[in-house]
């Protein structure tokens, strides 16, 4: 795979000038978290986010200060459309809450429900489809993401529980490449697309899953990739539909998505930027919330008072300078 070389590096001084690092809670858990931190940084072309998950190793977390310099110090490719349809996005909750978090998402047509999470059990899974299947009425689109959770065993049984819900596609319901591999072959009559996501994103090879064959479409992130330029040359060699996700961003990180989404040449599935409705502050003055099931494709700017009333603490600050420098210094030896 060829990739398009990072710019020269900026300064690290540059980076971390006027740098702001974030804590903003959730209306409802979602991947085990109430309270997302982010660092927002701002280069010549705007404000770029640096968020990578807390448990994320250095090496992993160097490729989203990749994408967030990407964003922040070259321009953005040329963009093809200025809105993207997005799909809503429904935490494990229980059944009775599902129609409280989807009122959130008017005139979304399309959801992802998360499914497969540790403690609950396949029948929370199937009531919580149904629930959304009951408040989308027939002719929306719900698509599940396991992220990993199940084997294949556990993951052909689920695809059968869920079959009456008209699924648009089953989303990493297996860790591993071999596993999906398997399961394509075990549901090749089921007309059931497979997604790949963390089979993407996590790997050292993104391309990987193309070539096995584990996938029918790739979900792919800006900044966990390493930047909309990589994520696009990435796309264009797996030579499969994709759908362009967020990794629980704030607008700014949302931006980035939808600048990569506005570069797709080819945009056939709803996309996963509409996470901002999981906060109960965003940092933009003008978020970047869906309306009529899109979003615009624009920077944002930052709320002044968010970022004195949501800034992280002073460990916690001190916490991520240390990691940018830290992920900056890997990048330089790349």
């Amino acid at each position: 795979m060829t990739l398009p070389p990072l710019s020269d590096l900026p300064p690290l001084s540059d980076l971390l000038a006027g740098m702001h690092v974030v804590a903003l809670p959730l209306v409802t858990r979602f991947r085990g978290i109430e309270l997302r931190e982010a660092m927002l940084l701002r280069g010549p072309e705007g404000w770029t986010e640096f968020s990578p998950f807390i448990e994320y190793g250095d090496a992993e977390a160097a490729n989203w200060l990749r994408g967030a310099i990407d964003f922040g110090w070259t321009p953005a490719p040329r963009a093809l459309r200025d809105r993207i349809p997005v799909n809503a996005t429904l935490p494990a909750v229980a059944a009775d809450d599902v129609e409280g978090v989807l009122a959130r998402y008017a005139g979304t047509r399309t959801v992802k429900v998360k499914v497969a999470e540790a403690g609950q059990s396949l029948a929370d899974d199937v009531a919580r489809v149904r629930a959304t299947r009951a408040f989308m009425g027939p002719e929306g689109r719900i698509r599940v993401d396991a992220n990993g959770g199940w084997n294949v065993d556990e993951a052909e049984h689920a695809a059968h529980a869920l079959a009456g819900f008209d699924l648009e596609y089953l989303e990493q319901p297996c860790a591993t490449i071999e596993e999906l591999v398997e399961l394509r072959g075990r549901l090749h009559d089921w007309q059931l697309p497979i997604a790949a996501d963390e089979s993407v994103r996590k790997a050292e090879d993104p391309l990987a899953v193309a070539r096995a064959g584990a996938a029918d479409l790739l979900v792919i992130k800006a900044q966990p990739l390493g930047g909309v330029h990589r994520a696009l040359t990435i796309a264009a060699e797996a030579g499969l539909p994709v759908v362009v996700s967020s990794a629980l961003d704030t607008s700014v990180g949302i931006s980035m998505g939808a600048a990569l989404a506005a570069a797709m040449p080819e945009l056939d599935y709803d996309c996963g930027l509409a996470t901002v409705r999981l906060f109960e502050t965003d940092v933009a003055i003008d978020p970047l919330i869906p309306a009529g099931g899109s979003i615009p494709v624009r920077r944002v700017e930052l709320d002044e008072n968010v970022l004195v009333s949501r800034a992280a603490s002073a460990d916690r600050d001190n916490w991520w300078r240390a990691r940018l420098e830290r992920c900056y210094a890997l990048l330089r030896v790349e």
